[in-house]
């Protein structure tokens, strides 16, 4: 969702500056994403027999950490006087075990308690004596009565809209670098869903369940509809918290009753959604669990290292909208400083008009010392003057010859390289699953199967669907896929290096396996299905 608004939609809007251009290539990234889940569904049973269940619920379990619990456990801990009642209500209900009266579930309790405390701190609002913490996160009166209306909203048909704007190949083509990996980013992630629903117990079919995911995605799009459909991340949590197929139809009947009503917003107005947080939060802890519990012991490191890319991923989306806020130094002076930026004391005619990953990435200077930190006496106007006149005679002047620059960046935040964290965030789902699964086939010996997963990494990066991507307008961060030009200007990381070097891993994995065979006990163990 947040991809497709950030890097379809919104340069589709900044182009034009129509907000309806911007919609319709909205609905072309969603239509693209239900074909490629669609064809997807054919070999993904395959795909997913082939690949260490350990792999697959590693990743769901980084989304899980990064994306999902740690931004409620954000919002809980930024307002605890209406979430963290309900957080204790949710994990006595579902950890402790503790049955409440009548048999009410513990989820439904907390919303009822965090919305009732958050309605209490708008009432004590009209006490003047009350101090601001007491109260933030009050609900806001005005936007209930404002939605008290209910407006019969149909789908509508876009069919034209969408024909309209596949016929402008010009336009849309460029966005082909964010659908196609997004649309593969799907197809996966149905995959880790459908394996973490069997490690809970519950077997599906991978195609009819991504065939239909897939046709109902190319149906949102035809009805106006910019943000593909998913196979529900959570099935674990979900079914121990006492939910069947019924939870899922009513809760289908519900969000539709609620949008063609238009009374989202009335919800949204009456409900804080941090006296829900909870929830999610323990879905995701369940998530993560999971991926340790149901795969084999001798995997928990593959797992493990499945993590590291998702939660760099986060980080990544963290510094990005960190940056994008501070109104200060954007993204690509961070990564190319001397390309917005040129040295004061550099030759007039020395200058550069592109930043490009092999040729300019010098490092973010270190400041010097403030004046104040030294020990030495203060200096009187003349004795400055002095000094100032003496080291002019005795110093010659010195050619300016900046220091040659690194071949990559090496600006960090908090000893955080921001060149890595980017690469890693580009294709995180892949990187994911492809190093837990080489590190599965390692611990079970399968070292040939450890070298198709490497080789796989090669292709897939050096495609520009893992690690590579462009900078470019400040703060753009963006997809660059292998044949596909940069945007003008753009710093560019085309992951040369990675490739090869997943490669020569491949390589290297692929003789010792002419010497050694696995030793699994079993292709359960082996494969973790």
């Amino acid at each position: 969702l947040l991809v497709f608004i950030f890097f379809v939609m919104a340069p589709a809007y900044e182009q034009t500056r129509d907000p309806e251009y911007a919609w319709r290539m909205g609905l072309l990234a969603c239509l693209g994403s239900g074909i490629i889940e669609f064809l997807g569904a054919f070999i993904a049973e395959k795909v997913r027999r082939s690949t260490p269940r350990a792999a697959l619920l590693a990743t769901l379990a980084g989304i899980a950490i990064g994306f999902i619990s740690m931004t409620f456990m954000l919002q809980i801990f930024t307002k605890p006087l209406i979430a963290l009642v309900p957080f204790a209500i949710v994990f006595l209900g579902y950890f402790g075990r503790i049955r409440l009266p009548l048999g009410m579930p513990s989820g439904m309790l907390a919303l009822m308690v965090g919305t009732a405390l958050a309605w209490l701190m708008t009432a004590l609002q009209l006490v003047p004596s009350i101090p601001g913490w007491v109260t933030f996160g009050a609900m806001n009166p005005a936007a209930v009565t404002s939605s008290l209306h209910v407006e019969w909203s149909p789908p509508v048909w876009c069919g034209p809209d969408l024909m309209a704007v596949l016929s402008d190949t010009a336009r849309w083509l460029p966005f082909l670098s964010v659908i196609v990996p997004m649309g593969l980013f799907n197809v996966i992630g149905s995959l880790q869903n459908i394996e973490s629903a069997e490690a809970a117990g519950d077997s599906y079919k991978a195609a009819p369940s991504m065939v239909v995911n897939g046709i109902g995605t190319i149906a949102a799009a035809f009805l106006g509809s910019c943000f593909p459909t998913t196979i529900y991340i959570g099935h674990p949590g979900w079914k121990e918290m006492g939910a069947r197929s019924g939870y899922s139809t009513l809760n289908g009947i519900v969000i539709v009753a609620l949008a063609l009503s238009g009374l989202t917003s009335l919800v949204a107005a009456i409900v804080p959604i941090e006296a829900g947080a909870a929830i999610v939060l323990w879905i995701g802890m369940i998530i993560t669990a999971q991926a340790f519990n149901a795969s084999p012991a001798s995997h928990a490191p593959a797992v493990a290292i499945g993590l590291f890319p998702a939660i760099a991923a986060w980080g990544a989306t963290i510094m990005l909208g960190t940056i994008q806020v501070s109104g200060g130094t954007t993204l690509q002076q961070i990564l190319v400083p001397a390309a917005t930026t040129p040295p004061a004391t550099a030759p007039a005619d020395e200058t550069s008009t592109e930043a490009n990953s092999d040729d300019l990435t010098p490092t973010v200077a270190t400041p010097a010392p403030s004046d104040a930190a030294t020990e030495e006496p203060p200096l009187t106007a003349e004795s400055t003057t002095d000094s100032n006149a003496t080291e002019t005679e005795e110093q010659e002047p010195s050619p300016a010859t900046p220091p040659p620059a690194p071949a990559r960046p090496t600006a960090d935040v908090n000893g955080f390289l921001v060149h890595g964290l980017l690469l890693m965030e580009r294709g995180y789902i892949f990187t994911c699953m492809i190093l837990a699964a080489v590190c599965a086939c390692l611990v079970d010996r399968r070292f040939k199967m450890a070298a198709i997963w490497m080789f796989v990494a090669a292709f897939l990066t050096a495609a520009g669907v893992m690690h590579a991507y462009q900078v470019y307008g400040g703060n753009s961060f963006d997809y660059l896929f292998r044949f596909v030009p940069a945007e003008d200007g753009a710093f560019t990381y085309r992951a040369d290096e990675l490739w090869i070097a997943y490669l020569l891993c491949g390589i290297l994995l692929l003789l010792i396996s002419r010497g050694h065979h696995g030793t699994a006990a079993n292709d359960e163990t082996a494969l973790g299905h």
